[in-house]
Parts: C-alpha cells; sequence; structure tokens
C-alpha cells in the first residue's frame, strides 16, 4: 500500500491527476480500475477520481509491493551520476537547487515514460537513503515550477518543514528573488515595470492579459536591460509575482515577446531563426536565486545567491548573433 500526505505544493489537483503522478508507468484501465474497486481512498474514505485533494490530506493506494514497483518505474540499480547529480546546484540536510534542463517537465501532468525532475530528485534520495517511499506521509517536493522549456534553478524541499518555508518564501516574494535571463525582440532601450492583471484560460494553460473584473489576478514583472545585440535585447527579469506563463506573456504583451516562445511569441520570427539556427524552444533560462533576510528553519540561507551559467544552446546563440551583427 501506498500512504502519502498531501503538500502544499500537491494541493488543489484532482485526486485522478494525482494518483496518476504517483504511478506514471499504470495503464489507466489499471487506475480507473483501483477507483471503481474503491482501493484509493482519502482520508481512509472512498472518493470519487475527480475530488480535489487539500494540504495534509492522506492519500491510501491499496496495491501490492509487485504492483507498486512496476508502476512507480523504481530502478534499484539507479546511479545519480548519470541522471541528477549532475545537474544539482547546491545540497544541504533540508533542500536541493537543481538545474533542470530544457524539455524536461518539472513534474509529471499525465503518465508518461520520459523522465522528469521530480522523479529524478526522488530517486537520487532514494539512492543516498534519505527518503523511502511509504516510511512517511511526506514525499520530497519542488516550491515551485518551471515550463517544460525553460531551463534553470528548481529549488525542491527535502523535508516537509523545508517545503513549507520554501513554499512561503515563493509567495511573499520579500525573502527571496528568482531571476531569469531572456532574449526578446525588438530592442527594449530602458528598464521597466510591467503592471497587468493574467488570466489563465481553459485546459491548455493559455495565458492572456485581462480585467480583474474578468477573474484576472494582479502580476508584476519588473525587467532590467543587460545587452543589446542588433535587433535583440538581453534581459535580466525579476518576477514579483508567480503565475503561469508570467514572463512570456507579459513580455508579448508588451509587443517585446521571447525569442523562439512559439505560444506567445514572434511566430515569423522564430520560423527564421529555427531555420537558419535550429531554435525551437524558447530563450527563457532561471539562473539566478537570492536568499535575502530569510527567517526562520532557513535563516542560515540568508543573504546568500546561486548562479547558474544559461545552456550551452542559449550562450552558442547569443554568440553566433553577435558575430552575425558584426558583419
Amino acid at each position: 500500500m501506498i500512504k502519502n500526505k498531501i503538500t502544499s505544493v500537491e494541493s488543489g489537483q484532482t485526486l485522478e491527476k494525482y494518483v496518476l503522478k504517483i504511478l506514471p508507468n499504470a495503464p489507466l484501465s489499471f487506475m480507473y480500475k483501483l477507483f471503481r474497486k474503491k482501493d484509493i481512498k482519502v482520508n481512509g474514505k472512498w472518493k470519487d477520481k475527480k475530488e480535489i485533494v487539500k494540504e495534509d490530506d492522506i492519500v491510501s493506494i491499496y496495491l501490492t509491493v509487485e504492483q507498486e514497483n512496476e508502476f512507480r518505474n523504481i530502478d534499484n540499480e539507479f546511479t545519480p551520476n548519470n541522471k541528477i547529480e549532475k545537474y544539482i546546484v547546491y545540497e544541504d540536510e533540508n533542500i536541493l537547487l537543481v538545474n533542470k534542463p530544457c524539455g524536461m517537465l518539472t513534474q509529471k501532468d499525465i503518465p508518461s515514460r520520459k523522465d522528469d525532475l521530480t522523479t529524478l530528485v526522488v530517486e537520487y534520495l532514494m539512492y543516498k537513503n534519505e527518503f523511502q517511499i511509504g516510511s512517511s506521509g511526506f514525499k520530497p517536493a519542488p516550491a515551485h515550477r518551471l515550463d517544460r522549456n525553460t531551463s534553470g534553478i528548481v529549488i525542491f524541499g527535502k523535508n516537509i518543514e523545508a517545503l513549507h518555508d520554501l513554499s512561503l518564501l515563493i509567495k511573499n516574494k520579500e525573502q527571496l528573488e528568482k531571476h531569469y535571463l531572456t532574449l526578446v525582440y525588438p530592442n527594449i532601450f530602458e528598464d521597466g515595470m510591467i503592471d497587468s492583471p493574467l488570466l489563465k484560460i481553459g485546459s491548455d494553460s493559455f495565458v492572456k492579459v485581462a480585467t480583474f473584473e474578468e477573474g484576472a489576478k494582479p502580476s508584476l514583472t519588473k525587467y532590467h536591460v543587460l545587452e543589446q545585440i542588433g535587433e535583440f535585447t538581453l534581459l535580466d527579469i525579476l518576477l514579483l509575482t508567480g503565475r503561469t506563463h508570467q514572463i512570456r506573456v507579459h513580455l508579448s504583451s508588451i509587443k517585446h515577446p521571447i525569442v523562439g516562445d512559439n505560444k506567445y511569441g514572434n511566430f515569423n520570427l522564430n520560423k527564421a531563426l529555427k531555420k537558419k539556427y535550429n531554435l525551437d524552444y524558447q530563450l527563457l533560462h532561471a539562473y539566478k536565486i537570492v536568499f535575502k533576510d530569510v527567517k526562520g528553519k532557513l535563516s542560515y540561507l540568508s543573504n546568500r545567491e546561486f548562479c547558474i551559467e544559461p545552456t550551452s544552446a542559449f550562450t552558442a546563440l547569443l554568440k553566433e548573433l553577435k558575430e552575425d551583427t558584426k558583419k
């Protein structure tokens, strides 16, 4: 049997989606059979698959050890060197900072055999004997997410107290800063702030600028000009709120979309850049985390800064663009 306590990060999703993440390799027919047989319970009671799970709920999934090992895809021969260890930026007894590669999900949304960052982190901590499935109601988890095609630092809590404190830091924005590097087109010549409410629409996570009357939420993005490269501008972005696709939508809304963004960007430009430079993802990289005056369990991180370089593909494209502007 699997018995997990819902964390603040996991709260708010349907029971169906949560179980899909817990059993990524289980056939859908098997999972729905568990629901029909009432082998999935919340706080000891059977619930419909559309039930919304809340923080501190206890989800129990009744299945054999063999089924658990098969459907959770736990590899006892896992070695961290070829999966996650090379991406670790910082680690202590409470937190783990990981440089997520472009193209990798932070967490699985649907069953898949592709690696996601959270699964790799959990396997890494199991390998180190710092975590065992079923040993408690907690599972190491990210305090925030990055889009699949956004690379950079993701912060994980290794215990429930640390994850709770990290989640508060992420929400209030006063004790922790998240900085991003991005390339936009055409040029931006002055620093600025984008104050435009954002509204998430439909199941495909499309986001647009809207009014509060329409249900949009306050959204603030601060940007600082770093460098002009021909008609492109390299920006440092500081998130003052954390909405879905916030940076991408905000920059698009002021007519300076992120280069390579195939959802909110300049499609003709992206097509030309793909043909010339083989660019097929947005140039957005979460490169810096700044802990300010942190209180509580993580106070030892106060005034510490963690910074990583952009991906080699991002760096190579900047170099090619600079060379082309000299011609």
